[in-house]
């Protein structure tokens, strides 16, 4: 089954999803075999894969990897255009719709076609907009843009109208990695009743509460990553919320 085929089902379904993102730049690839397998274990149901700077070769190192000792859907974030590995599963193609950097919304994409038509790689166009988290993040400074500011739902909502419009397959809200703050829930609501598309919501999800407030406010996927850097104990606390969310959603329905 295709890796959109699915998530789209789950989204029919109400299921709740949890990535786990992987920098490369921050894994002991010394010891990435055991913390592949902790992952798989606890129940990750996707794994991404990449950072907004990507230096040597632990990025295909890691791809291949995590190939090799799970069956978990590998999905490539991309920092830019070289980010391209044939051997993981699909590619975020992501558009940064909410900003006004042209090489971040067509730009590298015109680039990396050809590579990718070639790569084998299932493309999922997606809407990317950065959010406001309290500080300032890698991926704001590196895309030289301006993330829309964290109570302006209605900003948020037309550019994820917008975005679904164009034909993104999914949208992706994010704080950024390190975020001091999560999306705010009624912004992740706001833009969940306004469009169709399943919703990916990311950065600053360092709890099970901000998870589940994530999920409950309309996500269909949640992402964490520098939070699980930061103590390897949050996968399975997050793990166990979203049993327990998506048991109450099978019994409601």
């Amino acid at each position: 089954m295709k890796i959109l085929q699915k998530i789209l089902q789950d989204q029919a379904s109400k299921k709740k999803n949890l990535a786990v993102l992987i920098d490369p730049d921050k894994v002991d690839i010394k010891g990435i075999k055991s913390q592949i397998e902790s992952y798989v274990s606890h129940g990750a149901d996707l794994f991404f894969v990449g950072g907004s700077l990507i230096s040597g070769n632990n990025f295909y190192i890691l791809i291949e990897a995590l190939k090799k000792l799970s069956d978990i859907p590998v999905i490539i974030f991309p920092g830019s255009n070289l980010h391209i590995h044939s051997e993981a599963d699909a590619i975020l193609l992501l558009s940064l719709i909410s900003g006004r950097n042209a090489e971040l919304l067509i730009g590298q994409h015109v680039v990396a076609a050809p590579i990718l038509k070639s790569s084998g790689l299932e493309i999922l166009a997606t809407g990317y907009m950065l959010i406001e988290s309290g500080k300032s993040t890698t991926v704001s400074y590196i895309s030289n843009t301006i993330p829309i500011p964290s109570d302006k739902e209605d900003i948020a909502v037309c550019t994820a109208m917008a975005g679904e419009m164009l034909g993104h397959k999914l949208i992706y809200l994010d704080g950024g990695s390190g975020a001091k703050n999560p999306v705010p829930s009624k912004m992740i609501n706001a833009v969940r009743r306004s469009i169709e598309a399943p919703l990916i919501v990311g950065g600053g999800i360092d709890t099970p509460i901000k998870a589940q407030t994530a999920w409950e406010s309309g996500a269909d996927i949640v992402v964490i990553g520098n939070g699980l850097e930061k103590d390897p104990q949050l996968l399975s606390q997050i793990i166990e919320t979203r049993n327990r969310q998506n048991l109450a959603l099978s019994i409601a329905v």
